[in-house]
């Protein structure tokens, strides 16, 4: 039978891009969290998949919007995903966001900011899997994106196409 922390172990050796999915709850107050688990799902429609976790603090507020945004994060927005996967953390103190289409919140520099509205969503154990319709995209500057593999944020070391870590970079 499989252990929970050998399928951990194994998905952390997966790379993949980073991004922060926002919303809105019925206050108007916005929300957030850091996903890895995203991914382009359909071209007609247009679809794309997020999954909040249901332990989350914000996974009511995005289970019940109707639109949600998805920022994807370059290399130099890793401060941003490290605060928006903290609990209890003021997520939107900075002045990096601007309100965009149905008021969600935009990450200025993004390397690209996709509004959904939502699709569908489905029971996912620990998870819900949301399913937005892209509805407009908004495109940032050209930048690597930051990846996150073995539980550590990797970046693209600048003129190659090599990875480095995050931790050893510096």
């Amino acid at each position: 039978m499989l252990d929970a922390a050998s399928f951990k172990q194994a998905m952390s050796r997966f790379p993949s891009g980073v991004v922060i999915a926002t919303a809105l709850d019925g206050r108007g107050k916005p929300w957030g969290f850091t996903a890895t688990s995203f991914a382009s799902v359909s071209l007609d429609p247009p679809l794309v998949l997020v999954c909040p976790a249901k332990t989350a603090d914000c996974h009511s507020v995005f289970t019940a919007a109707g639109h949600f945004a998805i920022n994807i994060l370059a290399s130099e927005h890793e401060a941003e995903a490290r605060r928006f996967a903290t609990r209890g953390v003021d997520k939107f103190a900075g002045d990096e966001f601007d309100v965009g289409e149905h008021a969600l919140p935009l990450l200025r520099t993004a390397i690209a900011s996709l509004v959904c509205r939502k699709y569908a969503q489905y029971d996912a154990g620990d998870h819900t899997l949301l399913l937005g319709e892209v509805m407009s995209v908004r495109l940032g500057p050209a930048s690597d994106p930051v990846v996150y593999c073995r539980r550590q944020y990797w970046h693209f070391a600048k003129g190659t196409q090599e990875l480095r870590s995050a931790w050893l970079a510096e």
